[in-house]
């Protein structure tokens, strides 16, 4: 006989199936009764359910209202396992699991930091986790899902597994900590699923997974259940790196959009191509524009809505820590652009997501970014800044990726950013500045720094914002390095002059010194300033072909050797003249033609000179670490310096000298600190096939006749758009006696990629 529910059990019913209930775990399972074991299970659409316990026993159940089966085990004075046999329209009878016998998978420690917003390890708490149970019956494997909705009415998980129907598997919603949960056997690796959200007004969306680790390839916005299978080969990497300071050593970065570097290849065939690649040139780091799931391609991953899944597109996390594990092998870093700053309006995503602002600021005036029509994150609330600063942690410690660079920093310092009068609201104290985004930026840094020594982060912060890369405890906002926007923008406006003119807009060259030491600085060449309409690199400067490589080969040279990290945007180490564009790769084949071969074949001696010469790095950050020797022959387009390895000027030591005019200087005399021998190491005019001979390899005795305000000097020929590079020998005279001879190589383009500096 059919069992009729009383009021009491039949609205908690209709709730149930409705989308409305918060606790089914009250209503749903195995509960003891006066009478006895109740068992209570939803199954909509099935035609027969019984119930077989771990000591053998069978009880049928009987259908109680609206998909919902019950039956009571008069015998029965404890809980117990068991396990549900159902059949549907296909007459077969199905064992399942009830996901309605287990307890929550979140402790009250950790709910408790989750409302504190003090959880590291976000990740481990929320989102979607393969688990398993031993009991009397077996072990059972399956998935808990956990997500954080606090003025959600319900939240029902869907997927493949229930054939994305709401009804199946109703949430329940934790104490009073906004975490929804249920643990749902038989789900594993591999299953799509959302949540189905009614939200504070009523409205039931469909959300992906805001701590998803794994999503469907765009178009699909599925999030999919992830379970790591890596194994690590990098120990000694991370060994290494976590006893080095990064800011006191090398650093010279690759930045790679990975859609189009080599468009079509995957995660793991970059594991092999770009590692080669980037090896061979002997940069110390790539760094990947976000590789954060976003659904629109062309945003370059800075409209990110997945923030815990690296994209899709070219493969799987796993894949991806294959890849990282892949250049970390090889010696190479790993830096990740971070936008913690903004994310899009996609209704699948964070964009109201328990039906009103959660993640967003709701105040438009805060929580809108008018320049890329995005929201901006509430960084007040405890809950939103904790998911960002886990999420910086995540990639950290779980990709085992070196740095985060920082996108878009300015805009998160300023409340008035982008907005006129009247469109933004002050502070507490009345000011323009973002508090709330201060903090969560030291917050992030401290975090970080604290849990993963060794790494970096970089700042994009194009303002003049004091203590960028001052430490949190001095009121700094924590980041060890910041772009140097100003030296990009003022270099790249002078090189666009022509050599005749460049005489007048010589302070743009050496107003950098001005402030270089004021924080820890990277010198950026990105993507930013090679797209939209501002050409490539090397058609920003004018003249024709000759004159262009030569000038961004001298060019090349006086970056590498001015104070700060430096970063090259892909393409730019072979001189692409077109744009980049993202939708396709770059222009490989001009890698055969001698002239774009020799400035790749630069890049690469570049980067051998820097590791090679510490005074090119150790004392980036330190006015002691530079000495002008002549800052102001503007008529002659000329800028020579010294950089030091020690502060008392003793160890290594680089003199440089750049011509910047198209013509020939024969006699250019140069201080130096010590007498002996000098060698030439690096003519950037020996990488054109039309120049003079080559001065690589000069070897010159320095004279005892002070000039520079150094006690010697020595005298050089500088070609017309070149730039040199002079190091102090040891006894034991020059370290690579045929330099000459590989130069001739790399002019009559007979070498291979790289052979100069082999």
């Amino acid at each position: 006989m059919t069992p009729t529910p009383t009021p009491e059990i039949g609205g908690a019913i209709t709730a149930l199936v409705q989308g409305r209930h918060q606790q089914p775990h009250d209503l749903l399972g195995q509960h003891m009764e006066p009478g006895g074991l109740r068992i209570r299970v939803l199954k909509p659409m099935a035609s027969s359910v019984r119930v077989r316990f771990e000591d053998g026993e069978e009880l049928t159940l009987e259908h109680e209202a609206e998909g919902v089966w019950t039956a009571v085990r008069p015998d029965a004075t404890r809980t117990m396992d068991y396990r549900l046999l159902v059949s549907w329209d296909d007459g077969v009878e199905h064992e399942q699991d009830d996901p309605y016998r287990f307890a929550p998978t979140l402790g009250e420690v950790d709910l408790h930091l989750v409302n504190e917003g003090r959880h590291e390890q976000l990740w481990t708490v929320l989102g979607a986790r393969v688990r398993e149970y031993d009991g009397p019956m077996g072990t059972v494997h399956g998935t808990s899902f956990a997500v954080w909705a606090p003025r959600a009415k319900a939240v029902r998980v869907v997927g493949d597994f229930n054939g994305w129907d709401g009804r199946v598997h109703p949430m329940r919603l934790i104490g009073q900590s906004g975490v929804w949960e249920l643990f749902v056997p038989e789900v594993g690796v591999g299953d799509v699923y959302k949540f189905e959200i009614r939200g504070a007004d009523d409205g039931v969306r469909t959300k992906a997974d805001p701590m998803a680790r794994r999503t469907e390839c765009p178009p699909r916005t599925g999030s999919v259940v992830d379970g790591s299978t890596h194994e690590w080969g990098d120990d000694a990497w991370l060994a290494e790196r976590t006893a080095s300071d990064p800011h006191t050593r090398p650093m010279s970065v690759y930045e790679v959009h990975l859609g189009s570097w080599r468009a079509g290849m995957t995660y793991r065939d970059m594991a092999e191509h770009l590692v080669n690649y980037v090896a061979d040139l002997g940069f110390t780091h790539v760094e990947l524009l976000p590789v954060m799931e976003h659904p629109y391609g062309p945003s370059w991953g800075y409209q990110v809505t997945g923030y815990y899944a690296p994209t899709a597109r070219f493969g799987t996390p796993d894949d991806f820590k294959y890849l990282v594990d892949a250049l970390h092998q090889a010696g190479i870093g790993v830096i990740l652009d971070w936008v913690p700053g903004h994310f899009p309006r996609d209704e699948f995503a964070l964009a109201r997501f328990d039906g009103l602002p959660l993640y967003e600021h709701p105040d438009p005036r805060r929580g809108d970014q008018p320049d890329w029509g995005t929201h901006v994150f509430d960084f007040g609330r405890l809950e939103v800044r904790n998911f960002l600063v886990a999420n910086a942690v995540y990639w950290l410690e779980e990709f085992h990726v070196d740095g985060l660079r920082v996108d878009a920093v300015a805009s998160m310092l300023y409340l008035d950013y982008s907005r006129r009068d009247g469109e933004w609201i002050p502070n507490v104290h009345g000011g323009r500045e973002h508090l709330e985004a201060i903090g969560l930026l030291q917050e992030a840094n401290a975090t970080a720094y604290k849990r993963v020594p060794g790494i970096v982060t970089i700042a994009e912060e194009s303002t003049s914002w004091p203590g960028v890369t001052k430490p949190t405890s001095s009121g700094g906002l924590g980041f060890g390095l910041k772009w140097n926007m100003g030296w990009m923008n003022d270099t790249l406006r002078y090189l666009h002059e022509q050599p005749v003119h460049r005489q007048y807009h010589h302070n743009l060259l050496t107003f950098s010194l001005m402030y270089a030491f004021s924080e820890n600085f990277v010198l950026p060449i990105s993507h930013d300033e090679v797209v939209h309409g501002k050409g490539s690199l090397v058609n920003k400067i004018p003249g024709d072909q000759p004159q262009q490589l030569a000038t961004l080969r001298a060019f090349l040279a006086y970056m590498w050797s001015h104070p700060g990290k430096q970063l090259l945007f892909m393409g730019c180490e072979f001189a692409q003249p077109g744009e980049w564009a993202d939708g396709r790769s770059l222009d490989w084949w001009l890698l055969d033609h001698p002239a774009h071969h020799r400035v790749h074949a630069l890049v690469k001696q570049l980067n051998t000179l820097y590791a090679e010469h510490p005074a090119l790095w150790t004392l980036d950050a330190q006015p002691a670490g530079f000495r002008w020797l002549d800052a102001d022959d503007n008529t002659g387009n000329l800028l020579s310096y010294l950089r030091f390895e020690h502060a008392d000027t003793t160890g290594d030591v680089v003199a440089t000298v750049v011509n910047y005019s198209g013509a020939d200087k024969d006699w250019v005399r140069l201080g130096v600190p010590r007498g002996g021998r000098w060698e030439v190491v690096l003519d950037t005019s020996g990488y054109d096939a039309d120049s003079s001979p080559s001065q690589a390899g000069t070897v010159l005795e320095a004279e005892a006749q002070p000039w520079n305000d150094q006690p010697y000097s020595v005298t050089v020929r500088v070609a017309g758009l070149a730039a040199l590079y002079l190091a102090p020998l040891d006894d034991d005279g020059p370290a690579e006696p045929s330099a000459e001879e590989l130069l001739a190589e790399v002019v009559t383009g007979t070498t291979t990629p790289g052979r100069i500096t082999e």
